[in-house]
């Protein structure tokens, strides 16, 4: 027959052979570059479009400059939604653009229309910064920073300059943020009474400072036959040399700039915080991961990386307050254990039944054989090994060893008819084939639909329709392939006799007979049990995704209009306050000043994180301690909090 691979790859052994010796190795090599995440990676473009204006005020920012860029970037092909933040001095527009557009194109569709209307925008704007999102979600790592021997200043210097730069190097980070410390400055304090005196101005004095201290290129010359560069260093190196700085007067005369003013070397007003436990102020820093990239990967790396950072400079040290990557690492290992639980399982199994351990050999090869050829199918594809795609693999275990069992109880049947294992191996083969195919490509058409839904749902069960797909058509390869050239092979001869239905059969068989003899009873039963599983769907809870419990809640705060920063301090701290009343809670963990994801800067926002007992060492759940939590927030005034998920988004958000 067409069908009958099987006889040709049993007369021709060794060309199946290779053939699954390469898909196995490339099988492994994938299983091991797959990164590892926690949920797939949900590609939604995403464009930001940043403008500037030092000291605008968010009212003047939002009529001159936000409401025009969202009207130029609102006719670009394929935009959903569009979504500004406005603070002082900085106006944030997120383009979210639809899942079929291309993000290569929406950038460049959305730097085209912020460039037609560049001439309308205010002359004293920096230059619109327009930028691809590539982060995702949450950060997954969060360090503190500490040094005995360091000021807040020099410390926060240090993680900016050295630890950021260096971790910037790690491959998958996608952006390293410091959290807390402060930023250094050198303050002008001017004299109203000296600058009165003098004739001088304020604007006069900072455009003076603006022009001469500032180093300058001059061009090129050439200075004994050879070709130099030209340049003009006026910038102060010290504050005892901005101090002696000549500040020009009128009537040709001058003064030092120490005569008008005062100048200090301190640090600006800080925008955010980093707080442990409500008390400890920590100079912090959060590390983001970039799209497709591995957590996994990413947190060894940052580990080691910091490690050999620790050695190199020993008066600094690290240590891991915030940990996002241990719920995924866990997820992991638990399917990687049920994977193999499940292989062991199905090969005891068939052991049971077929009773011939050279046939659960069979069965027992066949699975690996099925699996890695899937490893190689997700890599090619992009996929990642997530809760999705794993449950995928779990799932399609038993499925797997379908098709080799079929056909290695036909072979043994035929062996049990007196024919030897190479002849009983290519009439069985030729005998089930079809019947073989026919059960994969149903599985196939079953599963297959699932990628292929549409919107953000249909990008969470890509991967778990493709996924079991190309399992399941691997182990349709073995089974027609490998599975009858080695039972034509290793399989030991069988005398030729009747076997004997065991007490089970008999009643199946006598149990089926009754079924067939009264028909009209066995459609109702089968009737009636179908309509009590389609109402018993309407006694479930509904949801797109389980309600973890990783031992970890993330809240995002946010406090009335016009609060300050001091404000944002006090009300997070009696927060955490009241949460560490919770038995089951070990730390909580405030970020102030920015949003879950890090995206949005406003001092009146806040992240918290609630670190919690491991979920085998407590009797509560994680979604009743929310309950809780959520309860006491609630009677705290002028104050707002709501959880969010790993993508920092809330459950349910209405516009």
């Amino acid at each position: 027959m067409a069908l009958n691979i099987s006889g040709a790859a049993i007369r021709n052994p060794i060309p199946p052979i290779v053939l699954f010796a390469v898909l196995t190795l490339l099988g492994i090599w994938a299983f091991f570059a797959l990164p590892i995440t926690r949920s797939p990676n949900i590609d939604i473009p995403f464009v930001a479009v940043t403008v500037t204006q030092p000291g605008a005020a968010p009212a003047e920012l939002e009529a001159q400059v936000t409401k025009k860029v969202e009207d130029s970037v609102a006719n670009v092909t394929g935009v959903k939604h569009v979504q500004s933040t406005i603070t002082d001095g900085v106006s944030l527009t997120a383009i979210e653009l639809r899942l079929e557009v291309s993000s290569d194109r929406a950038l460049n569709d959305v730097r085209d229309a912020v460039s037609k209307i560049r001439a309308d925008l205010p002359r004293a704007i920096d230059e619109p910064i327009i930028e691809r999102i590539d982060i995702v979600g949450q950060s997954i790592l969060t360090f503190a920073a500490t040094a005995p021997g360091m000021t807040a200043e020099q410390l926060s210097w240090f993680v900016d300059d050295t630890v950021t730069r260096d971790l910037q190097g790690v491959k998958g980070i996608g952006r390293v943020e410091r959290i807390g410390g402060v930023t250094r400055e050198i303050r002008v304090t001017l004299d109203p009474n000296r600058l009165a005196a003098l004739g001088v101005t304020a604007a006069d004095v900072n455009r003076q400072l603006r022009a001469t201290s500032a180093d300058l290129s001059g061009g090129r010359g050439e200075v004994g036959g050879q070709e130099q560069a030209i340049r003009t260093l006026a910038g102060a190196r010290s504050v005892g040399q901005l101090e002696s700085t000549r500040i020009a007067l009128s009537g040709g005369r001058e003064a030092r700039l120490s005569d008008v003013a005062t100048v200090s070397d301190a640090f600006e007003e800080p925008r955010d915080f980093a707080r442990m436990n409500g008390h400890t102020p920590v100079v912090s820093f959060a590390i983001y991961r970039a799209k497709g990239a591995s957590e996994v990967t990413v947190a060894d790396a940052v580990q080691q990386r910091l490690a050999r950072l620790a050695a190199q400079h020993p008066d600094v040290s690290y240590t891991l307050i915030d940990d996002g990557v241990r719920a995924s690492r866990g997820s992991y290992l638990s399917a990687m254990h049920g994977l193999l639980e499940g292989a062991v399982l199905a090969t005891i199994v068939v052991f049971l039944f077929l009773r011939n351990w050279r046939a659960t050999l069979l069965v027992a090869v066949a699975l690996p054989l099925s699996v890695m050829p899937a490893f190689g199918v997700m890599q090619l594809l992009g996929f990642t090994l997530n809760f999705v795609s794993l449950l995928a693999i779990t799932l399609v275990t038993g499925i797997l060893v379908d098709d080799a069992i079929v056909e290695i109880e036909n072979i043994v049947r035929h062996m049990r008819m007196g024919k030897r294992p190479y002849e009983a191996a290519v009439e069985a083969a030729d005998e089930i084939g079809l019947a073989v195919i026919a059960i994969t490509c149903t599985i196939i058409a079953v599963f297959s639909p699932v990628s292929f839904m549409g919107g953000i749902a249909g990008q969470f069960f890509k991967q778990f329709g493709l996924t079991v797909a190309a399992a399941v058509l691997a182990s349709l390869l073995v089974a027609r392939l490998i599975t009858p050239l080695m039972a034509a092979y290793l399989m030991a001869p069988i005398t030729a006799h009747a076997e004997r239905d065991g007490w089970i059969m008999r009643a199946y068989t006598r149990f089926l007979a009754a079924t067939l003899r009264f028909r009209a009873v066995t459609m109702l039963v089968g009737l009636t049990a179908f309509g009590l599983s389609i109402w018993s769907t309407t006694l479930l809870p509904t949801g797109f995704i389980p309600a973890p419990d990783e031992s970890r809640i993330v809240l995002s705060i946010e406090l009335p209009s016009g609060s300050t920063l001091d404000d944002t301090r006090r009300k997070t701290d009696e927060i955490a306050a009241e949460f560490r009343h919770v038995p089951e809670v070990t730390s909580v963990f405030v970020v102030g000043g920015t949003t879950p994801t890090g995206a949005g800067k406003e001092i009146r926002r806040a992240k918290m994180i609630v670190n919690l007992v491991l979920k085998d060492q407590r009797v509560r759940k994680q979604k009743q301690i929310e309950a809780e939590l959520n309860d006491r927030l609630a009677q705290i005034p002028d104050v707002r909090g709501w959880y969010v998920n790993d993508r920092g988004e809330r459950e349910l958000s209405v516009t």
